[in-house]
């Protein structure tokens, strides 16, 4: 598993932190959720009936898995024709998480190519673990995680084919052989070792980011992609007459409370790796639609008039003042299509769920 720091992960978090806490409005970056016991409530999260987003794209990747490699591979072929992966091609993902729906997808590769490299990247060690040991249930799947915050850190994409000789990886921990010295920077001019790479970047994650910083991600993983590459987008859909508004927020509300842990866990982290004193009985999570701006807002409301201490620094709260910690946009198909226009890609094709509430959309590069 190779990791990509700049700087450590502690001064990142302080770095975060302060500039977040500091502000007017408080904020917290949302990937300072994902330590290994957010990453855990996450995972939770996605269990839970309330939670219709993991469900209704794992149901899509259920029916479409084949549909979308077919499109990826020769947009616009009729799917009642018999298919053969015209070029090799690679799986990368960026916030991968366990994979769980990814192995869907990656199953469905293994059908058209013997051999695949799944190239995971995630700010968690630990839900990269869980995203590897699908190579033990998947024959012929490689797995080269990356542990990087996608956002802030350099990472690579391997445009470089496994060494046909390769053995299956077998085990979890295996690492892919390829059939170039170099992942990080193939050889362009030889299209014996090039392979072709679908990018993934699902489970609406792209909907935590404002406008303007989704636009920046994509630009960068475009920038990592060649033609003859593409994206698949996982995003949640808007409100609608068949998903009203109360679904959407009670989504990031359970009644079980799982959230509203995953929402106070961020301050359980800044305590641990920061020396921090928040007391996280005196915070509650709040879920609020936000219908202006087309999205779900978490917020950690402070009961009290309180001070906090953080690396030598105090932060004082206002009583029901809140430090604003997620966003979760909700989209239309039309401000899909304009956001990967505008980052460089060409939508191709969208699978929806039967409600449309959901949608994959499979862009191409320019």
């Amino acid at each position: 598993m190779t990791t990509a720091t700049p700087v450590s992960l502690n001064e990142a978090v302080l770095n975060e932190a302060i500039t977040g806490l500091t502000a007017t409005p408080k904020t917290l970056a949302p990937w300072l959720f994902y330590d290994e016991r957010g990453s855990q409530l996450f995972e939770d999260i996605t269990d839970l009936p309330e939670y219709y987003l993991t469900r209704t794209e794992r149901a899509l990747f259920r029916t479409h898995a084949d549909d979308i490699l077919r499109e990826f591979l020769t947009p616009g072929a009729p799917s009642t024709q018999a298919f053969r992966s015209p070029d090799t091609f690679t799986i990368a993902e960026l916030g991968a998480g366990s994979a769980s729906k990814t192995g869907l997808l990656l199953q469905a590769a293994t059908r058209l190519q013997p051999e695949i490299l799944y190239q995971p990247i995630d700010v968690s060690a630990s839900a990269l673990e869980a995203a590897e040991s699908l190579a033990a249930t998947i024959p012929g799947l490689h797995v080269h995680p990356q542990v990087a915050n996608y956002v802030t850190d350099p990472y690579t994409l391997s445009h470089v084919a496994l060494d046909p000789g390769a053995p299956s990886s077998g085990t979890a921990s295996s690492s892919p052989k390829l059939s170039s010295t170099d992942s990080a920077n193939p050889t362009h001019d030889d299209p014996t070792t090039r392979t072709r790479v679908l990018a993934l970047y699902i489970g609406s994650s792209i909907g935590n980011f404002s406008p303007e910083e989704a636009q920046s991600i994509l630009r960068r993983l475009r920038s990592h992609l060649q033609p003859g590459d593409a994206l698949l987008l996982g995003a949640d859909l808007a409100p609608s007459a068949h998903k009203p508004v109360a679904t959407v927020l009670s989504a990031y509300d359970d009644a079980v409370g799982v959230t509203a842990a995953f929402n106070l866990n961020v301050l359980a982290r800044l305590n641990r790796d920061l020396d921090a004193d928040f007391n996280l009985d005196r915070f509650v999570h709040r879920a609020r639609w936000n219908a202006n701006e087309s999205r779900i807002e978490m917020h950690l409301e402070s009961l009290i008039p309180q001070t906090v201490h953080i690396a030598g620094q105090r932060i004082s709260f206002a009583q029901f003042e809140t430090i604003h910690t997620e966003n979760s946009h909700k989209f239309t198909d039309e401000a899909l299509h304009h956001l990967l226009t505008r980052s460089g890609f060409t939508p191709t094709r969208t699978f929806h769920d039967p409600t449309r509430s959901f949608a994959l959309t499979l862009a191409h590069t320019l």
